[in-house]
């Protein structure tokens, strides 16, 4: 029997609507577990619900669900937003494609609150139970799919899901989208040298590495047209760099019919993408990030560039790879500082999330392919959302205000970039008058290796010097991030100097 493509996901997230769309594209048959629940209860849902209760409606819910997934041969299926809190229904689930429509709770309380759905009706509730289902939807699903995603986007990410069976077990599929592009994001052990999957960029593939990676992972690349090295380190993420790259690009007779594969850390990943942006005046890049940096961060969104003696990242430009190729088995070859450095990015990202990504790292579990994953998906969601930092994408620069002036005192030598940003998130913390949270994420930080003292040879007016030099700063001063809690992380607050410079100094061991 064929497996079906099978949509999930909150309430409001519209995977109703993409499950038929889909199927109508497709020339397939679609189900509704939920029109199919109507049909059996001569009744609507809601009125189910208040006869009967939800426990009855699980019951009879789960018993539909089960046997219309274990008799599915092929086709398309949508499923209620519940469906999935049955052991029954995830089991049989396993032989299926599932494809998770993956909605912001702002968006599904908007969409669900006042429509006669009974557990949309108290804010408190609604939120309780959003965080409750979204680690379980996230464990069921191959395939994630970010809510308004288009019927022409959908289409080209299910021509991407049907090489899932192809793929490494336990490959997921996540589908980027942002305003001047969209593209597939692979996660998995052992995709570096397998074929199976489509690969995200046609025309002759010329791989950038440094000289470390490139030794290790870029000849698993398949079908490398050539490879460009560059030596490792922030200090190498130059303009000079960058010309060497264009200069040996041309060497080979590249054109913009060609494209490139950057294979490594952040800075790899940056500088590859910011020389893919600018040769020829642009041609596709394919992200395949081997660091814990790259694969959490670094490797989406668009953000390419390079570092001048006075700031970080201040050359560069906004250039969306074609594709990205995220191998978590290349972790294994890091350095513990490696590692170490990426957990940084790791429990920045999961302050910005809340939920179920907060639960597993607030709490010092590893990091897993599963928190890669969510990760990738908290990042993907906020550039969909703001691809040019104009306003809720500056929620990313978390700790890294200070991170990078800290960087960049230093001669980008002293730290790696994972450690001052570290540093940067205590300073952030203490801004957010958190000490509580603060002594916390010191705890994990200390507990991972990580730096949670500033070296007391570096001068804080140097660093609260550098802060303001930061290139998010439009106006007078550089505007901050701050966490109210872990999932309530805004933007833009001005800040005294004063301030600053205290967060600072209490850095000094």
């Amino acid at each position: 029997m064929r497996p079906a493509i099978v949509f999930t996901g909150f309430m409001g997230a519209g995977k109703t609507t993409l499950a038929r769309e889909i199927a109508h594209a497709l020339d397939l048959e679609v189900r509704d577990s939920d029109r199919l629940l109507t049909e059996r209860f001569g009744m609507e849902i809601e009125d189910y619900f208040v006869a009967n209760g939800e426990a009855a409606f699980r019951r009879e819910e789960a018993d539909l669900v089960g046997a219309l997934l274990d008799g599915a041969d092929g086709g398309v299926i949508a499923l209620g937003g519940g469906a999935l809190g049955s052991e029954r229904v995830r089991e049989a689930l396993r032989r299926h494609t599932v494809v998770l429509v993956d909605v912001d709770l702002e968006v599904a309380w908007q969409r669900a609150h006042g429509r006669g759905r009974p557990l949309a009706r108290d804010r408190e509730a609604f939120v309780a139970l959003y965080r409750e289902r979204e680690a379980i939807y996230l464990a069921a699903a191959d395939v994630v799919l970010p809510t308004g995603t288009g019927l022409g986007a959908a289409r080209r990410a299910v021509d991407a899901m049907v090489a899932l069976p192809d793929a490494p077990p336990g490959t997921r599929l996540l589908w980027a989208s942002a305003a001047t592009g969209e593209y597939p994001v692979w996660v998995g052990r052992g995709l570096l040298g397998h074929e199976g999957l489509p690969w995200p960029a046609d025309g002759r593939r010329f791989g950038i590495s440094d000289q470390t990676v490139g030794e290790l992972h870029a000849g698993h690349v398949p079908r490398l047209s050539g490879l460009i090295e560059i030596p490792p380190g922030e200090g190498a993420k130059t303009l000079a760099t960058t010309e060497r790259v264009w200069r040996a690009l041309v060497d080979v007779g590249a054109t913009r019919a060609d494209h490139i594969v950057a294979v490594g850390g952040g800075v790899v990943g940056d500088l590859a993408g910011f020389a893919a942006a600018t040769f020829q005046r642009g041609i596709p890049v394919v992200q395949v990030p081997t660091t814990v940096v790259a694969q959490v961060d670094s490797a989406y969104g668009g953000k390419t560039g390079v570092d001048l003696p006075e700031a970080k990242n201040y050359v560069g430009a906004y250039h969306q790879p074609a594709g990205v190729v995220v191998d978590t088995s290349t972790l294994a070859t890091l350095p513990p500082e490696e590692h170490a450095a990426g957990y940084a990015e790791v429990v920045k990202t999961a302050l910005i999330a809340g939920g179920a990504l907060w639960d597993h790292v607030g709490r010092g579990l590893p990091v897993d392919d599963d928190v890669i994953l969510m990760c990738a998906r908290t990042k993907l969601a906020t550039v969909a959302a703001d691809e040019r930092d104009g306003g809720r994408r500056q929620v990313l620069n978390l700790g890294h205000t200070i991170g990078h002036a800290i960087e960049t005192v230093t001669g980008y030598a002293r730290y790696r970039h994972g450690e001052a940003v570290a540093l940067g998130l205590l300073a952030a913390l203490q801004l957010s008058g958190l000490p509580d949270l603060r002594d916390q994420v010191a705890g994990l930080a200390e507990t991972a290796g990580l730096p949670t003292t500033m070296d007391p040879q570096i001068d804080v007016d140097a660093v609260l010097a550098a802060t303001a030099k930061d290139k998010k700063r439009v106006g007078e001063t550089t505007p901050f991030v701050l966490v109210s809690e872990p999932g309530t992380v805004t933007h833009g607050h001005h800040l005294g100097p004063a301030d600053v410079r205290g967060a600072i100094a209490a850095l000094l061991p």
